[in-house]
Formats: structure tokens, sequence, C-alpha cells
């Protein structure tokens, strides 16, 4: 069984992941809005990087919710 203290905190650490990985995601998808911006952008080295990691930012998404939603009815129980 994990500590409650333990569990809270990674429970915030987790969603915090998820929410620069949607950030993540929506910075280098050609195809969620920011089309402009993007276009502007490929001129730099370090966005062409940033933009030649995005399938991995959409698997640290889906593995961070699961564990996220996971720990915290784990740990804070289903409120259903």
């Amino acid at each position: 069984m994990v500590s409650t203290l333990l569990a809270q905190k990674t429970v915030f650490i987790l969603g915090t992941t998820n929410v620069l990985s949607i950030l993540l995601i929506s910075f280098t998808c050609r195809c969620m809005g920011f089309h402009k911006l993007t276009n502007r952008l490929f001129k730099y080295k370090w966005y062409q990087k940033l933009y030649s990691l995005h399938c991995y930012y959409w698997w640290a998404l889906f593995a961070s919710v699961i564990i996220h939603a996971t720990l915290a009815v784990i740990t804070f129980g289903n409120p259903f």
C-alpha cells in the first residue's frame, strides 16, 4: 500500500505532467489550430527538435493519464 501523502504528491505531479503534455502536443501539432504559428517557428532548430518528438508527447500523456487516474481512484476512492 502506498502512503497517502506520497500518493497525493504523485497525483499532483502527474496532473501537472498531463497539462504540460497537452501543451506540448498542442504546440507541436500542425492540425490543432496553431498552424500559422508553427509554420513560422519551423525555421528554428530548437522547434524542429521539439516537433520531432511530437509522437512521444502522446505516449507520455497516455501513460500519465492512466497512472494519474488509477492512483487518484485508489487514493481518494470513487466519488459515485
